[in-house]
């Protein structure tokens, strides 16, 4: 069985520790770029095809990165305060091949297009981590393709609470539970709203989690870890 932290690094993005490795003069040259921007649930970030003007830095609130296709939504990710996206198209200089929309009051810091490129020259260990980082999403990526074709749903849904409760709960000493829409949990999964109500019924009847309103809670991550591994 994989260890914790090994399981959840196959799955996080890792986006909140980009600044980690800087000193506080490179910090303060950072947020001297700052923009304030608020969304309210339901508004874009960016959308698809959409044309990069720059990135985002969560201070407070939760989105979702998705794709649409055929009047559906496949969710791939979860982003929380202190994860900075939307650098891939930016880089590349491409077109959006994904769209992110806030799943709550939604707080960030915008980094213009042209300044953080500018970041990018002036501190050679931001360009290092960014580098690093978007290799390191490439087979977060994967492991996600992989979960959703490989394993069964129950399994699958078991795994993506793990990870949600992981990500949303970071900062937490006692988990609050993972509170997301009941349809985007079901595009996380790739199953419907019905479908899922009946995972979440089997896992609950295993004593894995209970659910209080539209709030789920881990009743014991080590437990859970282990039937999502067996």
């Amino acid at each position: 069985m994989l260890k914790t932290s090994t399981f959840f690094k196959k799955f996080d993005f890792n986006s909140d520790f980009l600044f980690n490795s800087l000193n506080q003069k490179e910090i303060d040259q950072i947020r001297a770029t700052f923009e304030d921007l608020k969304f309210n649930a339901g508004d874009k970030l960016f959308y698809e095809d959409g044309v990069p003007t720059g990135v985002f830095f969560i201070t407070k609130g939760i989105a979702k990165k998705y794709k649409s296709a055929f009047n559906q939504e496949q969710l791939f990710y979860i982003y929380n305060e202190g994860d900075l996206l939307g650098y891939h198209a930016l880089l590349s200089q491409e077109r959006y091949q994904d769209s992110c929309a806030a799943l709550s009051h939604l707080e960030v810091k915008f980094i213009s297009g042209s300044n953080f490129n500018r970041l990018l020259n002036e501190i050679p260990k931001l360009k290092e981590s960014v580098i690093t980082n978007m290799a390191h999403e490439f087979g977060v990526m994967a492991n996600f393709i992989s979960v959703l074709a490989q394993k069964s749903q129950v399994l699958r849904l078991g795994i993506f609470l793990l990870v949600l409760n992981h990500r949303l709960n970071k900062t937490n000493t006692s988990s609050n539970g993972i509170n997301i829409p009941r349809e985007d949990l079901a595009n996380l999964i790739g199953t419907s709203r019905e479908s899922l109500s009946r995972s979440l019924k089997e896992l609950k009847n295993l004593s894995l989690i209970s659910v209080e309103k539209r709030i789920i809670h881990i009743n014991n991550q080590n437990r859970l870890l282990k039937f999502v591994q067996s």
